[in-house]
């Protein structure tokens, strides 16, 4: 693609950062990866490449921070300029455009962490653990039958309840399908001096692909582009708007709170702090603050896994979190520095310290294993929930989310329609039917420009969590 197509596209985005150059005897392995607005969300990264220099003093792991949103624009420029890190950590959802950022001869920038590892059981002395990578983190990272990268956080969506409002309304348990959350709330309407809400979660995207995974239903055809390019949009799966219509149900009901906001996950989480509601969906990365606002208010909370639609098995989960993508064509020496220090990164004692630093989900079986003995688990029951969850997995493979460009504005398009079924009452058909087309033209767009018959422009690159 054009550098100056790339150039204007990016245009306000900082000078790319000016490559650390080699030094005698000491192979430099660039290292660029995303910033989540988490306190010190690297640091713990910058331990780790220090210690492994330590141990491997023949190289310098340079990390760089980039906002999430913002590095995989960089990383076109870099690519399209000659001067791509070894290492680029993606958001899952912008795993298409990875996958898609080309080199300036139009060559794939990436290529499979796999395929470079090349079947070997160890890098450098680093052991390699892609085989032990959750089925389900795995099955969503595979492509073309590879590995495409490694995963390095994790995520998925989870359900927080008030077991102290629960008790009192005389829930039996914490909801697990969305016939005893509607109950639940129901129950929780009739105590007298309960809240107006019985549940609360954010207008998002992500809730809606998170119920299709459950269903076993697919946002886009090839599979969820798993198979093959993502070419169609589906917003009027019957697995979706079955989803849609029970949200809507209970809005109408007076069950759901709605902040009208988009994606207020802030608000949300005031509402189940503030015991304006009784049950709330968010992201496992919540955990830690959910249970320490309700332990400063002094009200029970037990987290479990997110309610699903009892009429159909369990299929998957949507997947979030970062994962880190290999350069292609690089010389040996920095290949195998960035696949064993990607390995490094995945010991189990070194995602044991990311999960307890950030609240990351566990990646591996043997992280889970070590978090176990230690009684981690036992102690933070609330963290072993997402390794459970997870487990649930029925399949397909291609149910735990789609591989698709444009994703952000696909999702957009999905979160104003779920905005208008809510607050104006707009037929859930109708309206995701127009919400279809206009994704239809997102991904039509993003298309062209992967394969090089349209331009660049700023949707093409939108990325958010």
């Amino acid at each position: 693609m054009p550098d100056t197509a790339v150039t204007a596209v990016t245009a306000g985005v900082s000078d790319l950062p000016r490559i650390e150059p080699a030094r005698p005897g000491v192979t430099v392995i660039e290292a660029w990866l995303s910033e989540f607005p988490f306190p010190g969300f690297l640091d713990a990264v910058r331990e780790r490449a220090a210690e492994f220099e330590r141990t491997h003093p023949r190289y310098r792991i340079v990390i760089r921070g980039f906002s999430y949103e913002k590095l995989p624009a960089k990383v076109v420029r870099a690519a399209a300029s000659g001067s791509a890190p070894a290492i680029a950590s993606y958001y899952s959802g912008a795993s298409q455009l990875a996958r898609d950022t080309r080199t300036a001869d139009g060559s794939p920038l990436f290529v499979s962490v796999e395929k470079a590892i090349g079947g070997r059981s160890e890098i450098l002395g680093e052991p390699v653990v892609i085989d032990d990578v959750l089925a389900g983190v795995r099955e969503y990272y595979t492509y073309d039958g590879d590995l495409a990268s490694m995963p390095m956080t994790l995520s998925t969506m989870l359900l927080y309840a008030n077991t102290t409002l629960l008790e009192r309304a005389g829930v039996p348990r914490t909801p697990r399908s969305w016939d005893e959350v509607e109950l639940a709330c129901k129950a929780v309407a009739g105590l007298p001096d309960g809240p107006a809400h019985g549940i609360a979660w954010p207008v998002d995207g992500k809730f809606m692909q998170h119920a299709l995974a459950q269903q076993g239903g697919l946002l886009t055809d090839a599979s969820n582009g798993h198979a093959g390019r993502s070419l169609r949009v589906d917003l009027t799966s019957p697995e979706l708007l079955a989803y849609v219509r029970w949200w809507q149900r209970l809005h109408q009901e007076g069950h759901y709170l709605h902040t009208g906001v988009m994606e207020d996950w802030a608000g949300t989480f005031g509402a189940l702090a503030g015991q304006r509601v009784a049950l709330r969906f968010s992201s496992s990365f919540d955990a830690n603050y959910m249970v320490r606002a309700a332990q400063d208010a002094g009200f029970g909370l037990e987290v479990g896994p997110l309610p699903h639609n009892d009429t159909v098995p369990w299929a998957g989960n949507w997947i979030g979190g970062d994962s880190l993508w290999l350069a292609d064509g690089l010389d040996e020496a920095t290949r195998d520095g960035a696949l064993a220090f990607m390995q490094y990164l995945s010991s189990p004692l070194n995602i044991a310290r990311r999960h307890k630093a950030s609240g990351s989900a566990p990646v591996t079986g043997a992280s889970v294993a070590l978090l176990e003995e230690e009684g981690w688990f036992d102690e933070h029951p609330h963290h072993r929930v997402p390794v459970e969850q997870l487990a649930l997995r029925g399949g397909p493979p291609s149910a735990h989310g789609a591989l698709a460009g444009g994703l952000h504005g696909i999702q957009m398009e999905m979160m104003a329609a779920m905005e208008d079924v809510l607050s104006q009452g707009a037929p859930a058909g109708e309206r995701f039917a127009r919400a279809e087309a206009e994704a239809q033209r997102i991904l039509d767009e993003y298309n062209a420009w992967a394969l090089g018959t349209g331009p660049l422009t700023p949707e093409t690159l939108a990325v958010r969590i």
